[in-house]
C-alpha cells in the first residue's frame, strides 16, 4: 500500500482528494492522522509557491513519503484579484469563514452585480517518494453573491455563484458530488490524475 500524505488537516479537502485520486493501492492520510506536525509559513506570492512550501514541509516531516499539497483561494476582479493567496486569512490570521465572508461582502457592497466576477483557483503540488514533482491547476469562474446561501461546502462557497450552474445556486447549495464535478479543486485533481495515470504511479 502506497501512503500519500495530504499536507492539510481539512477533512473536507482530504475526502475530496481521496475520492478523485482513487488509484489502486493508494491510501491517503492527513498530517493529523499520521501524528505529524507541519505548519510552514505560507509566504509565497502565488498559489503554486504556497502549495510547494506545504508539500516540501510535509515531505520532510514524513521522512520522505509521497505528499500532496494544495493552495487555493478566491480571486475577485473588482478587488484586483484579492483576497487571492490571503483567502484563508482575509479578515485576519485567526479569521473564521464567517469573518472572511463578511469582509468580502463589505468590500463589494457598492459593486454592481455584473462587476462581481471572479474565480476560485487551486494549484496542487504532488511530490513522489523519489522527489519527482507534478503540478496541476484548476479554476471555476463565477460571481460573488450578496448573501450567504447553502449548508454544504466551506470557505467562500456560500457566496460563490458558479457560471456553470444555470439555476442561480451557490457552491454551498450544491451536493458534494455536484460541487466536485465543477469545482476548482475538482478540476485540478482531474488534471493531476491525468498527469499521474500514464506513469503507472
Amino acid at each position: 500500500m502506497k501512503t500519500i500524505v495530504i499536507a492539510s488537516n481539512n477533512a473536507h479537502k482530504a475526502e475530496e482528494i481521496a475520492t478523485a485520486l482513487a488509484f489502486p493501492g493508494w491510501e491517503f492520510r492527513t498530517l493529523r492522522e499520521l501524528g505529524l506536525d507541519s505548519d510552514p509559513a505560507e509566504d509565497a506570492d502565488s498559489f503554486e509557491g504556497n502549495a510547494r512550501i506545504k508539500a516540501q514541509a510535509a515531505r520532510a516531516a514524513s521522512g520522505g513519503k509521497a505528499v500532496l499539497a494544495d493552495d487555493s483561494g478566491l480571486a475577485v476582479d473588482a478587488l484586483d484579484g484579492a483576497p487571492g493567496v490571503y483567502s484563508a486569512r482575509y479578515a485576519g490570521e485567526d479569521a473564521t469563514d464567517a469573518d472572511n465572508n463578511a469582509k468580502l461582502l463589505e468590500a463589494l457592497a457598492d459593486v454592481p452585480d455584473e462587476e462581481r466576477t471572479g474565480r476560485f483557483v487551486c494549484t496542487l503540488v504532488f511530490i513522489d517518494e523519489d522527489g519527482a514533482e507534478t503540478v496541476a491547476h484548476g479554476t471555476v469562474e463565477g460571481r460573488i453573491g450578496r448573501e450567504e446561501r447553502g449548508a454544504h461546502g466551506f470557505g467562500y462557497d456560500p457566496l460563490f455563484l458558479p457560471d456553470v450552474f444555470d439555476d442561480g445556486r451557490t457552491l454551498a447549495e450544491a451536493l458534494p458530488e455536484e460541487k466536485n464535478a465543477v469545482s476548482h479543486r475538482g478540476n485540478a485533481l482531474r488534471e493531476l490524475r491525468a498527469k499521474l495515470a500514464p506513469s503507472g504511479r
